[in-house]
């Protein structure tokens, strides 16, 4: 699976985002650091995510598994 990534450049330098993946965004000075800083956004929102995921389950019992996407 690939990520959708968005950059805008704006007065400031660049903004971006990943289309599939609300919450993911950020911006930089310079193109090459507004994709640092969206890879590093894509992964505090998914681990975000993932941990409101947990408390919400609290104790219930629950099945894991992997989930494999096939690529777009």
């Amino acid at each position: 699976m690939s990520w959708t990534a968005v950059y805008m450049n704006v007065p400031e330098g660049y903004v971006a985002f990943v289309a599939e993946l609300p919450g993911a965004n950020t911006q930089g000075e310079t193109l090459e650091e507004a994709r640092t800083n969206l890879k590093e956004a894509n992964i505090l929102v998914l681990d975000a995510n993932r941990e409101l995921s947990e408390r919400s389950l609290g104790d219930a019992e629950v099945i894991r598994e992997p989930l494999i996407l096939p690529a777009a």
